[in-house]
């Protein structure tokens, strides 16, 4: 994979990781609407067509996992997996430094919240599968688990789109990082500031040096 042109430009997320995040993220955006237009009365009756909003909600849940397993067969996304799987020590100084409100917080390709919320939306969306499951395929399981697993699903959802605002509400405020996920690119500078234990491996194609660090604070 070329590195970019521009020498103050950073690869940072292979076109593999940005169509798989893309695809999921309209997926899960879509369950979580539907949902609402299940749920929330108001919404309900102005929408109607409860059959076919149904039919979207069931199919796009199903597919929530598909956009991973298929980006999977990519060497870019899998190096991604592997960093976001594991914590270090810099993970653990990085949430020591977000309880004490310090200025500086070491961070490697992904910080230690990015980690916590890649591997909360992969639990929640295998238990929401599940419990999905269970409610449409009703000889799956008797009566009582049913009862319970609408239990988790409706409530599971409810603190998924309460994480996805969280999650859109950073977004918005970091806009060097929405410009690495829709184009792939990130500035030198911002890398060394935000992650600045980042380092080439040589094993990750998204990942690169990022040489000096502006603004005083040592790359690590």
């Amino acid at each position: 994979m070329r590195r970019p042109a521009d020498p103050d430009r950073l690869l940072r997320f292979a076109r593999p990781v940005r169509w798989a995040h893309r695809t999921t993220a309209a997926l899960m955006l879509t369950c979580l609407a539907t949902a609402a237009c299940l749920y929330v009365t108001p919404l309900a009756e102005l929408v109607g067509r409860r059959r076919l909003v149904v039919t979207v909600h069931v199919w796009c849940g199903l597919a929530l996992p598909v956009p991973l397993l298929i980006g999977l067969a990519f060497r870019a996304l899998r190096a991604d997996v592997a960093r976001l799987s594991r914590f270090t020590p810099v993970d653990r100084a990085w949430l020591r430094a977000v309880r004490s409100r310090a200025p500086y917080r070491p961070a490697g390709k992904f910080n230690a919240g990015q980690k916590l919320y890649a591997q909360w939306t992969l639990g929640s969306m295998l238990v929401i599968l599940g419990t999905g499951l269970l409610m449409w395929f009703t000889h799956l399981a008797p009566a009582s688990l049913r009862t319970g697993a609408t239990f988790v699903h409706d409530w599971l959802a409810v603190a998924i789109a309460a994480v996805t605002a969280g999650h859109v509400r950073m977004a918005a405020r970091d806009p060097e990082a929405r410009l690495g996920m829709r184009t792939g690119l990130v500035d030198r500078g911002w890398a060394g500031r935000e992650h600045p234990q980042w380092r080439h491996d040589g094993s990750d194609p998204g990942a690169g040096p990022y040489g000096t660090v502006t603004g005083g604070r040592r790359a690590g």
